[in-house]
């Protein structure tokens, strides 16, 4: 049995996090950062393609909370207090520069995860946090004023007070040990996923992109803006993957089987695309409708909506019939994919559901049923979207639970 102030289960990035925090804000603690696998900060090395997205360049709290399709409000009460702008100027503090990128994500200037794993490895040295690796929780009991915790291979710990950082898991039963604790948890499902289309008519065009599509769920209200690309197995892109946050749970409803419109050019009003198509034809009747993209298309996808408009290849403007130019419009506005099943959007993979929020008090990340039992990071039903919000929701989570681990102590 090892005695410790405080046990940090999960060494993830809201672990590692909530650790150092409270180390900082509790000289002399004795802690420990137990982890399942045999490595800590898997996700931090892979995020952003191996450039860490730390967090994003929105130093408005309230609009911040705004890209959190779950979490949104309690996150706005938290920001207030903690939000990206602290985020940057702690890792400067710590001699860890970061950069902002045109769409907003936030790397560090080496342009290495690995930056931001040693940043945090030398911290947890400096603090002679003790992180042991391989062990996996299998139970936690209340013990003696403090908390009991049984990992695999027979390990049992002890500590005063304990922070859950799991991160998620779309397995219900990655939260059963939690479960025990009478603590519920929202059903987790995927969420920042690309969409597979069944029927692949846009397959030869892998690679090609557009830089503001709006994509749209038919029959829904979801819809998002943004870069959009077609893969060979469908459509990705940051539209996309916003989308598939915000519809999340829709999408799981009907198993992932759904039509998507795409209107290439982003938002557009039919009527004002029609007029300026006819007023195109009007004024360069002789010009063949093949070879001269409108809206700035692709040349590639401007001819694959012309074969779908069924408008051969040597037809000029001035010969082009009323219908045709009917379908060239729905296909540059509303290109119809009849989408079925996913792909996991590996490096920003997060979980919608986990620790149901009205068990914790979110002002200081407490359990309401367990005292000195603590959450963090995506175990609880937080997500955002693709961009740095995820690891913002960590941090911020993260401190707002060190903050009170301290004060108790």
């Amino acid at each position: 049995m090892h005695d410790y102030d405080l046990i940090v289960i999960g060494g993830g990035a809201a672990g590692f996090y909530g650790a150092i925090q409270t180390a900082i804000l509790q000289p002399g603690a004795k802690i420990l950062i137990l982890e399942k696998s045999n490595k800590v900060l898997a996700k931090v090395k892979v995020s952003g393609g191996g450039r860490c997205n730390v967090t994003q360049h929105c130093f408005d709290p309230l609009q911040l909370a705004r890209h959190y399709p779950r979490g949104e409000k309690p996150l706005k009460s938290l920001f207030k207090n903690y939000h990206a702008k602290n985020v940057v100027e702690w890792f400067e503090e710590k001699k860890v520069a970061l950069k902002a990128e045109e769409d907003g994500r936030m790397f560090p200037v080496t342009d290495s995860s690995q930056t931001i794993i040693d940043c945090f490895l030398n911290e947890t040295a400096r603090y002679k946090i003790k992180i042991e690796l391989e062990r996996a929780v299998e139970n936690i009991k209340l013990e003696n004023d403090g908390f009991g915790i049984y990992t695999s291979q027979g390990y049992i710990y002890w500590g005063k007070k304990v922070l859950i950082a799991i991160g998620g898991n779309p397995n219900l039963q990655f939260y059963q040990w939690i479960q025990t604790l009478n603590i519920r948890i929202v059903p987790p499902i995927p969420s920042l996923f690309t969409f597979n289309d069944s029927q692949k008519v846009f397959k030869d065009l892998m690679g090609v992109a557009v830089p503001n599509a709006e994509v749209r769920i038919a029959t829904t209200k979801f819809l998002q803006t943004g870069p959009l690309l077609i893969t060979h197995w469908g459509l990705s892109g940051p539209a996309v993957i916003k989308l598939s946050a915000w519809a999340a749970e829709y999408l799981h409803d009907v198993n992932y089987q759904f039509t998507v419109l795409v209107s290439w050019i982003g938002p557009a009003r039919e009527d004002d695309i029609r007029e300026q198509l006819k007023n195109y034809k009007a004024l360069h009747g002789k010009q063949k409708i093949y070879n001269y993209p409108l809206f700035d298309l692709p040349s590639r996808l401007w001819q694959l909506l012309c074969t779908l408009a069924e408008i051969e290849d040597q037809k000029i403007w001035a010969e082009l019939p009323q219908k045709n130019l009917n379908k060239l419009l729905e296909g540059i506005i509303r290109s119809a994919f009849q989408i079925k099943g996913k792909t996991t959007f590996k490096e920003e993979f997060v979980t919608c559901g986990g620790v149901d929020l009205a068990d914790i008090d979110i002002n200081t990340m407490e359990s309401k049923k367990i005292k000195n039992l603590f959450f963090a990071g995506e175990v609880l039903n937080i997500d955002g979207e693709t961009g740095g919000y995820n690891f913002q929701a960590a941090w911020t989570t993260s401190y707002t639970a060190a903050v009170q681990i301290a004060k108790r102590a």
